[in-house]
């Protein structure tokens, strides 16, 4: 049966002659004919300031009250078409009647349909002013909203805090002091809303003055005040501060737990708890979130088993907790059980899967999502990025678009990130346009993702030019460049950027010295690396970890500094691990030491008896010195321990496809036109004066036979295919997932030369930019 209030409106709907002979004006609203029932209008103008000017009679009122109680039901539950039905068919219409309607519109979010009706007002009232502004702030747009404000003929003190809150909740601090110092009436909301805005925007000497300057605050203040101390850290001035309160309620005591719990407190924090007066949800909430940010999961789940009432935030701080620890047997239960699931829920799990390597798991969940936000699309292309599935992980942002998700900055970081790893820079400069377009282009840490994709996908001159326009660069910013120049062979640029670092008042940090080490070792700078290694401590405060002795061992490996690379091992804090071993054995194969190249490949094979590269090292060493039955021996081991060599290729994008070869290549859809290609190349070459290094075959075969082997390995392959498809003027670019060999480094040298083409070679260990006849890693790799 339906009420009577529902009856009545429908009433209304259908009232008078004059209601229903209307043609539309306005977004459907119609004008009245005149009295001669003529087909002609008045303006809207002349319409509504006759009837606003007629006199009307004690029923009228109180009709036209009632259509503008239905006006205001309709839009209160989202009814706008009929809201607008009610308005349109009134006999005619009050300042009361616009109000309802434009505040209607702007509650269910359509901002342009209430700034419209609000233009067309003949008259407006204070009300119809505050509500537009507020509509104004609301969408973010402070400065219509203070345009309208400075029009104002009169104003109360709700049009003044209208807009000290517009500024203080937008981070216009001062803005929002200039207008609180010019309103002639201030009310506790005014107060309030300074208090609030230097709190949130971290302001907390200045809240404290202003609170200091009056008495008498209301108690939603002394809470603000003692969330910003908790907000900031600052939990002595926070304690010292409640128990100075004369009154506390149940917020100041869950502030004050949660203060505790989220520093490290927690037992102050449980003894808090305890004493409480009284103990709402989120004082429970509070309790087993402190846990679990402290790492107590087995204190958190006590508590929640206790607790008298459960939220959505209860059961996902809970599962949070689980998810924390990697326990995903417990989360899968808990998540379960969960009376009501909300989409951070499921994006915990998500996480939760994609981070303990379950990627399918965590797809799985994806895909029985009824509603998705920007955090679960970043969330699944992340699981997909950092476990190695980079294709799928573009997949995925791409229908992310095309299903009109919303992007985040996350979600364009992790494609970014994923563009990097698989050498995608063409799609990654798609993503670039994408972010200028969004405005997310100048913050860090979209930032710092595009100079990361740019310096992997070897385009360091566009990398250089985005970090020359990013504002706020921070020490990320700083160390990608460091580490990019180094890894492209620019040694003595990746170290200019250090000093600039430095000069810019920026310290560095682990990551920083890595990269200045690796610079030094790439371009066999023996003397700076050592200074910098053994003063880093002192000057940075940065003590060596196991990669900056790696570097060490690296650059002294380089260059021919055996011995006294292996006695800084042996000097080491700790043991030392495969990788530094495994640089060893390398710098041992190139200076032809047998007998330490066995001694780390010795070590290697105890600690990760699995590492092919390992064995195939020290075999490339026994092969340059015609130790066949070596060569042998290891391989007979390598079988028996089912150790198999990693299969090289190198690949090349050209428009936006793939082109992968392997050496020796019969299966790509052009191998007879590259194949002649190479040929021809080939003589050019020779003639030129390149001669193969057939010292890099362990094969124990014929010269010829040898010189054959060499000549299709998959660079020289791809690099052949990117002069012929690749347009004159751009670099050619191409990536190896293995070491180049010392005769294709050679080669690859002479075919820049003699094509006039800049290549640029990207292996498993750094970057080779080959032009002119020389490559920029100064033949030192």
């Amino acid at each position: 049966m339906r009420c009577a209030g529902t009856k009545r409106l429908e009433e209304l709907c259908t009232l008078s002659w004059r209601a229903q002979n209307q043609l539309t004006s306005f977004n459907g609203l119609k004008p009245r004919f005149n009295a001669t029932k003529e087909a002609t209008f008045h303006s809207s103008t002349q319409r509504t300031q006759t009837q606003l000017q007629k006199p009307q009679s004690k029923s009228g009122d109180a009709d036209i009250k009632q259509w503008n109680v239905a006006i205001s039901s309709y839009m209160r539950n989202g009814r706008c078409k009929e809201a607008l039905r009610v308005f349109e068919r009134m006999p005619r219409w009050s300042s009361v009647s616009y109000n309802a309607m434009i505040s209607g519109y702007l509650r269910n979010g359509e901002f342009e349909t209430a700034r419209k009706l609000f233009d067309e007002m003949p008259e407006r009232d204070l009300v119809s002013w505050n509500v537009m502004i507020k509509g104004y702030v609301r969408n973010r747009n402070l400065g219509k909203a203070r345009e309208l404000f400075e029009r104002m003929s009169e104003r109360d003190v709700c049009s003044w805090n209208t807009m000290l809150s517009g500024y203080a909740q937008n981070g216009c601090v001062d803005d929002a002091r200039r207008i609180f110092d010019r309103m002639p009436e201030k009310n506790e909301v005014s107060w309030n809303a300074l208090l609030s805005a230097y709190v949130q925007n971290g302001r907390m000497e200045e809240a404290c003055v202003l609170f200091e300057s009056r008495e008498n605050w209301a108690l939603v203040s002394w809470n603000c005040l003692l969330g910003g101390f908790v907000k900031k850290k600052k939990i002595v001035e926070a304690r010292r501060f409640f128990d100075g309160m004369n009154v506390r309620d149940v917020v100041s005591w869950n502030t004050i737990i949660t203060g505790y719990a989220q520093n490290g407190k927690i037992d102050e924090a449980r003894k808090l708890f305890d004493e409480s007066p009284v103990q709402d949800v989120f004082t429970w909430t509070a309790m087993v979130s402190g846990y679990v940010q402290n790492r107590m999961v087995e204190e958190a789940r006590e508590l929640f088993d206790k607790m008298p009432e459960r939220n959505e935030v209860s059961w996902n701080a809970m599962l949070a907790g689980y998810v924390q620890g990697e326990r995903m047997e417990m989360a899968k239960e808990l998540f379960d059980v969960m009376p009501f699931r909300n989409v951070s829920t499921w994006n915990t799990m998500i996480t939760g899967y994609a981070q303990c390597g379950d990627v399918s798991e965590a797809k799985n969940l994806f895909d029985k999502m009824s509603k998705r936000d920007p955090v679960s699309w970043a969330a699944m292309i992340a699981g997909y990025s950092q476990s190695g599935h980079g294709y799928e992980a573009l997949r995925l942002f791409v229908q992310m678009e095309r299903e009109g998700g919303r992007l985040n900055r996350s979600s364009f970081s992790s494609a970014l990130s994923t563009c990097a790893d698989v050498v995608a820079l063409e799609l990654g400069k798609q993503l670039h346009g994408r972010l200028v377009k969004g405005g997310y282009e100048s913050g860090c840490f979209v930032g710092n993702a595009l100079l990361l994709m740019y310096c992997k996908c070897g385009s360091i001159g566009d990398a250089n030019d985005l970090f020359e326009e990013m504002t706020g660069r921070d020490i990320v910013s700083w160390n990608t460049m460091i580490s990019g120049y180094s890894r492209h062979g620019f040694g003595e640029e990746a170290l200019r950027f250090f000093e600039s670092m430095k000069r810019e008042g920026l310290k560095p940090d682990d990551a920083t010295m890595v990269a200045v080490l690796s610079a030094c070792s790439h371009t066999g700078l023996v003397d700076k690396g050592r200074q910098y290694f053994y003063t880093m401590s002192e000057e940075y405060g940065v003590t060596p970890n196991s990669q900056h002795y790696a570097c060490m061992v690296d650059l002294l490996g380089r260059a021919g500094l055996l011995e006294e690379a292996h006695n800084l091992m042996k000097e080491m804090p700790f043991e030392p691990d495969g990788a530094i071993w495994g640089t060893l054995l390398g710098a041992s194969r190139v200076h032809g030491n047998t007998e330490l190249a066995e001694v780390a490949a010795d070590k290697i094979f105890a600690m990760e008896p699995e590492n092919s590269g390992m064995y195939v090292l020290l075999s490339n060493l026994y092969a340059s010195l015609g130790r066949w039955g070596d060569v042998g021996k290891l391989r007979v081991r390598m079988r028996d321990k089912g150790v198999k060599k990693v299969t090289g290729y190198s690949w090349i994008e050209i428009q936006n496809k793939t082109h992968t070869f392997s050496v020796g290549d019969e299966f790509h859809a052009e191998r007879d036109e590259i194949y002649a290609f190479m040929e021809d190349l080939d003589l050019k070459m020779k003639k030129a004066g390149y001669v193969s290094k057939t010292s890099v075959v362990l094969h124990d075969v014929e010269e010829e036979e040898k010189e054959r082997m060499v000549r299709y390995h998959s660079e020289r392959l791809a690099v052949a295919y990117g002069i012929m498809r690749v347009p004159q003027g751009k670099p050619i670019r191409v990536i190896k997932n293995l070491r180049v060999c010392e005769d294709c480094h050679n080669a690859i040298k002479c075919m820049a030369k003699i094509t006039g083409r800049l290549i640029i070679l990207r292996d498993n260990n750094r970057f080779h930019h080959f032009k002119d006849g020389s490559c920029s890693c100064g033949d030192y790799w």
